[in-house]
């Protein structure tokens, strides 16, 4: 178990995603931690396993505002909460078809580089 909350995990995530966009920013001869096809299918298939598992941490965000919410310990800054949390559930709904689609869609990158080797 880990001493960090689940907002600094997220912010942790974002920031090794931002990381690897820093090295992966242009291919050039002689980087040799990105040259070659199989560097970019063990990208894809790690990039596969987070959207794998983005579905899980989208419901388990959506189960505590719904246990708030069934606890009445939830209110809205603007007197709107109906139509918050409604905008929540949808976004989340929204979101976890998109990251599904996603993980399917990186399966399908990961199957095609799969074959895929370097020519000198």
């Amino acid at each position: 178990m880990t001493d960090k909350t689940p907002a600094k995990l997220a912010d942790d995530a974002y920031e090794a995603l931002r990381g690897l966009n820093h090295a992966t920013l242009g291919w050039h001869q002689g980087h040799e931690d990105w040259q070659f096809p199989g560097d970019a299918y063990s990208v894809v298939g790690n990039l596969s396993q987070m959207a794998m598992v983005l579905p899980q941490a989208l419901e388990q965000t959506e189960a505590l505002v719904k246990e708030l919410e069934t606890g009445e310990h939830l209110r809205s800054d603007r007197n709107t909460l109906d139509t918050d949390l409604a905008a929540t559930y949808e976004g989340l709904a929204e979101a976890k078809a998109a990251a599904q689609t996603l993980f399917e869609a990186l399966n399908r990158v990961h199957s095609g580089l799969s074959p895929i080797a370097y020519k000198d």
